[in-house]
């Protein structure tokens, strides 16, 4: 008999038994909850981003303001987007997306800001997604190939966070870094 098809046989009767577990399967080589927890950071470090971008878009003022809110606004979408995906991706892990308000503060890896300017704007989301970039890399690195698959939805959310600070620190220099 093909030993791959005996194989094949012991996985079909492991991925019946324990169907509720959804997504993670005996072969999943991560700690769910753990994994979870940091993609809860990842989810509020992404909602404070929405929430300091559309901040700026609608706060954006002064000459350059009409070029730079619609950047805002992009980067708004795209950070929502993401906060979706890591929210989608902690119920596939069995866990509980925490959108807590009075959480978010405090697990984010970014701060909120308190920009009155639009060069403070621009400098405030260049930090943050600094940040973005340094600690998701990080947790791409922690994840290795014990969970392809939130590795690599970090590994694409990652390459957005660099875009946005290379659009962010072209922003700073056409509207004069003071």
């Amino acid at each position: 008999m093909n030993p791959f098809k005996q194989d094949l046989e012991a996985i079909r009767k492991r991925a019946k038994d324990k169907m509720e577990d959804g997504a993670v399967t005996g072969a999943f080589k991560g700690d769910p909850e753990k994994i979870v927890a940091v993609l809860n950071e990842v989810l509020a470090t992404e909602l404070v981003c929405v929430l300091r971008y559309k901040s700026h878009y609608y706060m954006a003022k002064g000459i350059h303001a009409s070029s730079v809110e619609d950047e805002f606004l992009e980067h708004a979408n795209e950070e929502q987007g993401h906060a979706d995906m890591a929210a989608k991706r902690i119920t596939e892990l069995n866990g509980v997306p925490d959108m807590n308000p009075a959480n978010l503060a405090t697990r984010s890896h970014a701060e909120y800001g308190n920009a009155k300017t639009l060069q403070e704007m621009i400098k405030d989301d260049l930090v943050a997604e600094r940040i973005a970039i340094q600690t998701y890399g990080e947790i791409v690195q922690w994840l290795g190939d014990s969970d392809p698959t939130t590795r690599r939805m970090i590994e694409e959310i990652l390459e957005v966070e660099e875009e946005h600070a290379d659009d962010m620190a072209k922003l700073l220099e056409r509207v004069g870094n003071k």
